[in-house]
């Protein structure tokens, strides 16, 4: 017994030693990418503007700047509630493309699954620069009304416009709402739909007892991968939105930008963060509460 436990020894540490090098790069990439970035952001939230890059003393300035000027909260809310609207619009559109792939597809779905990925090779800039060709003034769409005879004359009505942004932003997020839903249904055992069409289950009561709440996780999974990186977008707003569009992340950006008070960007990101991490926890109760009724 000595014997085979001092073989196994140093196949463990090999083991072990293997792991750590592998797990290494990503550990790297982490610390410095994510936790070291978080942290620069917090040191600089609690600094004084002195024009310089990291500040000078520590403050609480930032933090009450935010809270008491009332531009930021209607700023953070329209950010929230058009974020919210992508979110709601990307998961409706999302679900029954995932759907089909998940149980109607068949050989074809290997294919389908590439087109749905396919915008992954192209910029984001391009796609929303594609959006805002489509909705100038004297783009696609008020030519194509135009040429059908509904509209006499060109409309400033889809550009610069929160629907804009909402549209666009629907259409860049697409395929990560299609994707997480996809592996929620594909997930699901065929057989408890033979079950339910055994025990006299119509389709859509199938559909609404047995396939919608087991899918649920991926919804919300979805949900949180659309809304999260939503909120603080800055760059399709400021291409298809107007003023009425502006979101949070456009003043982030310009606190880092043209403003150049760095400390007050990133007291904003963290209060921005705080947001959606309350979303985060109320979206993870939720997951909890549809897993624990399936």
């Amino acid at each position: 017994m000595s014997t085979l436990i001092a073989a196994q020894a140093p196949e463990a540490r090999s083991s072990s030693g293997f792991r750590f090098v592998m797990l290494l790069p990503g550990a790297l990439v982490t610390f410095l990418l994510i936790l070291f970035a978080l942290g620069l952001v917090l040191f600089l939230a609690f600094r004084a503007n002195d024009g310089s890059l990291l500040g000078a003393g520590f403050s609480l300035a930032n933090f009450l700047t935010v809270v008491s000027d009332p531009l930021y909260w209607t700023v953070t809310l329209r950010s929230l509630i058009i974020a919210g609207l992508v979110t709601l619009a990307t998961v409706v559109t999302a679900y029954p493309v995932a759907y089909y792939l998940a149980f109607h597809a068949g050989r074809r779905r290997g294919l389908l699954l590439f087109l749905v990925t396919l915008p992954f090779w192209t910029s984001y800039l391009l796609r929303v620069f594609a959006w805002k060709i489509v909705l100038a003034y004297n783009g696609v769409l008020n030519s194509a009304l135009i040429e059908s005879g509904i509209w006499s004359e060109p409309t400033l009505a889809f550009l610069n416009t929160p629907a804009a942004v909402v549209v666009t932003l629907a259409h860049a997020y697409a395929p990560f709402a299609i994707l997480p839903i996809y592996v929620a249904l594909d997930t699901i055992p065929k057989s408890l739909l033979e079950a339910a069409s055994d025990l006299g289950a119509r389709p859509f009561t199938a559909f609404r007892r047995v396939v919608l709440p087991n899918s649920m996780p991926g919804v919300l999974a979805a949900a949180l991968v659309v809304f999260v990186p939503t909120v603080g977008d800055y760059v399709t707003p400021a291409m298809v939105g107007g003023p009425a569009s502006t979101m949070i992340g456009t003043l982030i950006q310009s606190q880092f930008g043209k403003a150049n008070d760095w400390p007050f960007g990133a007291a904003l990101s963290v209060c921005v963060m705080l947001v959606i991490l309350l979303v985060v926890l109320v979206a993870r109760g939720a997951d909890r509460r549809f897993g624990s009724r399936t």
